[in-house]
């Protein structure tokens, strides 16, 4: 038996590091239609599905599961309703579900990650990039939920997420988050999947204000550059001296994925007032250094690249050369690791 993934996530890392599972290099955005356009052949889709007044919601993922049961022979739909109905997630009457399984459960939840020195000390750099009014988008893991975390008194904030988490209740209920000057979705907190837990689960069960699109939509590029000042965070594990960004692989071996990573860099950068932030330690468990002359995988290019944080500080590469990059890159880097990345260089023209 074969498996095929977007990523390497959850479960699929032992089938990756068996040697069991191929990869498919694509970005988020795009699977909607790529599953629409049967590029994907899904024979038998399972869902999970919440009930309310007879009607069916995807709850808490709406990513492009409905675009794959459209092509499907087989539609299996767990209906459990201890999963919170969302609103943006209704099953379309169009596409059947061939068999209904009652079935009683709660979610699964995933609570924030213990904050560290290091997370703390990125956060507040990174944080010095969101001005009051920004619309944030960020993945998942302790440097996102830190970043979050430091902006409790900023002002007149907006979501629009591939995924939300219990951060964004505790910024709702202290009033750093309005969602008012989105310039889109207005007071609706966007995303494509709620991940936390119970807390976030109740909060999102039958909130209007909440909107559990799919990526076709919060992944899109003409929504995003329809947004104000989108300011997108997203992590990595490699970042080259030239900007080169690597969320996928480490010594040949896939680890992460593609997600939607450079979706919302492009995004971010087409929005106005719009940032692309890439936030990482500086350094990996091992002591290696994350900070790297030639990155051996490219996620996200160099000429999308806006800001790199790391917990030495800010590079600002939009606008820079190749030599001047190299030079803030060094920079942010562990200082047991410049004298090192200093001596990779081979002029402006690497």
């Amino acid at each position: 038996m074969s498996f095929q993934s977007y990523g390497v996530i959850g479960n699929s890392r032992r089938l990756a590091k068996a040697g069991r599972l191929d990869v498919i290099p694509s970005n988020y955005s795009a699977f909607c239609a790529d599953f629409a356009a049967r590029r994907y052949k899904a024979d038998v889709v399972l869902v999970q599905l919440a009930e309310l007044e007879g009607r069916l919601s995807a709850s808490l993922s709406n990513d492009y599961v409905i675009d794959a049961a459209r092509g499907a022979r087989l539609v299996i739909a767990e209906i459990n309703p201890d999963t919170p109905f969302t609103f943006g997630a209704e099953w379309p009457e169009d596409v059947p579900i061939h068999v209904r399984v009652a079935a009683r459960r709660p979610p699964v939840e995933l609570a924030s990650t213990p904050l560290d020195d290091v997370s703390r000390r990125i956060a507040a750099h990174a944080a010095g990039l969101i001005a009051d009014g920004s619309t944030l988008q960020f993945g998942i893991g302790r440097i996102p939920d830190a970043i979050l975390s430091s902006l409790s008194h900023a002002r007149r904030l907006g979501i629009h997420s591939g995924l939300i988490n219990d951060a964004v209740v505790d910024l709702i209920e202290r009033g750093a988050v309005t969602n008012a000057e989105k310039g889109i979705d207005a007071g609706i907190t966007v995303t494509n999947q709620v991940i936390g837990t119970r807390r976030l689960y109740r909060f999102a069960h039958e909130n209007k204000a909440v909107a559990v699109r799919p990526t076709s939509y919060t992944h899109s590029q003409n929504v995003l550059a329809r947004i104000n000042r989108l300011v997108a965070i997203n992590s990595a594990l490699q970042v080259g001296l030239d900007g080169s960004v690597n969320s996928e692989t480490l010594n040949g071996v896939a680890i992460g994925a593609i997600g939607g990573q450079l979706d919302f860099v492009r995004g971010a950068n087409a929005s106005c007032g719009g940032r692309a932030i890439i936030a990482l330690p500086a350094t990996a468990s091992d002591g290696t250094s994350r900070i790297v002359a030639d990155v051996e995988t490219v996620t996200t290019p160099r000429a999308d690249v806006d800001a790199i944080v790391t917990e030495w500080g800010v590079a600002e590469l939009r606008g820079c050369g190749l030599a001047e990059r190299a030079r803030r890159m060094i920079a942010i880097a562990a200082p047991e690791h410049r004298d090192a990345l200093s001596a990779r260089l081979r002029g402006p023209a690497r």
